[in-house]
Parts: structure tokens; sequence; C-alpha cells
């Protein structure tokens, strides 16, 4: 199953050759390790942090208006760690500098969120400005955090792709949003299958993404992590990872992922083609 399953998911065309923020030029292949939840925590950005450092980790996505965001704010910027934004719609924000206004708006959009499975593709009219003001705010945030806007947006427990965010065009267009995850089971209702299509077709059109988009547990088999990061030899793979979970920290701090990326070297930032923008 895991053989056919990434295997039939290969079909998209390849990239394309372009130009790094350095002037160098990007391979057709690129493999993206990204961290999630960057300044969550003390413990979430040190955990990050070190993988970064030995080259196992290309970017992170990084959180305002939480416990660490500051400190992990000026650790990026010391050591020029690739950061985008991870928008937070439905964890309570810990920042004292958190406005007030943001608490209520944030609360009203995480109780629909979080209320059935069906609310995050239901377009809901009476929470438009509250989603308006979450994602506006935490942008504000990020550029004072970081001294510019951010190139690449994808959300905590991929809420950024809710409807109210997708169809209220609450993103940038032409910036770099993480896509569905490439596979999902074939058990998945109906529902969700009709949702991620329409998601899709906004996506292609208005946005930059990554060819493929996996999460990196489970672990095992190794065969389906060798799988996924063949794919990086003519596509842009982008692989998610919490490196505060133990045994993804060890996997990727440890030096397994270089073993079983083989030929497809990690990434040192997330950078993908201009081929892939607004089709």
């Amino acid at each position: 199953m895991v053989n056919s399953s990434i295997e039939s998911s290969a079909s998209r065309p390849e990239s394309v050759a372009a130009t790094g923020r350095n002037g160098a030029a990007i391979s057709a292949g690129r493999l993206i390790v990204n961290a999630d939840d960057w300044g969550r925590d003390q413990e979430t950005t040190q955990k990050t942090l070190d993988c970064v450092l030995r080259g196992a980790v290309s970017s992170v996505s990084a959180m305002v208006f939480t416990e660490d965001s500051e400190r992990a704010a000026v650790l990026a910027r010391e050591h020029g760690v690739d950061a985008g934004l991870h928008l937070n719609f439905t964890s309570p924000f810990l920042a004292a500098n958190c406005p007030t206004r943001l608490l209520e708006h944030q609360n009203s959009v995480a109780k629909y969120l979080t209320r059935n499975p069906f609310a995050r593709g239901v377009y809901n009219p009476w929470l438009i400005r509250s989603f308006e003001y979450v994602v506006a705010a935490q942008v504000e945030e990020y550029v004072r955090l970081y001294g510019a806007a951010p190139e690449r947006l994808d959300g905590h427990h991929h809420m950024h792709l809710s409807a109210n965010v997708l169809l209220g065009g609450l993103l940038p267009p032409g910036t770099i949003v993480r896509r569905h995850f490439s596979y999902e089971s074939r058990e998945k209702p109906l529902r969700h299958r009709v949702f991620r299509r329409l998601t899709d077709a906004i996506l292609t059109r208005h946005y930059r993404m990554a060819d493929f988009f996996f999460p990196l547990i489970p672990l095992e088999p190794a065969a389906r992590l060798q799988q996924i990061f063949s794919l990086a030899g003519r596509s842009v793979v982008e692989v998610e990872t919490h490196p505060v979970n133990p045994g993804e920290y060890r996997f990727l701090a440890g030096g397994e992922i270089f073993r079983l990326a083989g030929d497809s070297p990690i990434a040192p930032s997330y950078e993908i083609t201009r081929a892939s923008t607004i089709q």
C-alpha cells in the first residue's frame, strides 16, 4: 500500500530549475525538511535550532504571540534560519503582548473550527471579520519580529486551508503556501475528498507550492521515507517535522535522515521554482 500510494502520486510535471536567494541555481529536485511550531516554547525552539544547525532541517514555520516567539525571532536572524509564518487559529496565544481584541477574535474562530470535523470546509459569514483580524494581526507581528513580510505561510493543524481563509483571500497571492498532504487514506469520507479538490484548485491558481508534501512520521518502515525522499530527484518535496517529539528529534539530530535520504541532499532553505507560481 505504501509503495503504490506514493508512486501513484508521482505523476505531476517535473519542476524547472530556478534561481535561489543567493543567485545560485536551484536544481529541478529539492528535498525540504520543514519544522513546525518554531517559537511555541523554548524546548521546541532549541531542539529545532539544533536540527537546523546540523543540516537536518531546511526551514521552520514560526508562531507569533507564543511563549518563545520573541527569542525565536532573534535566533532566526542570528543564525540565518529560513522562517515562514505558521498561522495559529486554534491554540491559545500566551505572549504577554497579545492584544485582548486578538484573543477575543481567535477564541471565536477556535470555537468554530474545533466544534466539529465539518467546520474547516464550511465558510462562516458571521466570522469574516474575526478571520481577517486573526490573520492580519499575526502577519503584522511577524513583520515586527522578522523585519519583513512572510514569503511563506502555512497553518497550525493545517487550518490555513479552512474555507474562510482561502475563499476570503486572506493569504497574499503568489506567496508559498503549504498544500494538503500528497497522500491520505482512501478511507477518508467523500466530504473530505470534495473539500480537498476545491482547495487544491484555489491553491494551484493563486499560490506557489511544493510538488509533494508528506509528514515525517511514521518513521517506520524505512522504505516509506526512502520512497518519499527519492521523489526529490525530480520534484520539490516538503517533509513536515516536529523536532520537539523525541523520536523525530533522534532521527534528525542523530543523522539517520541523511542515511535514508541518500542521493537527495536536504535543502539549506525553503526555495521553490517560479514555475510553480500562479497558473
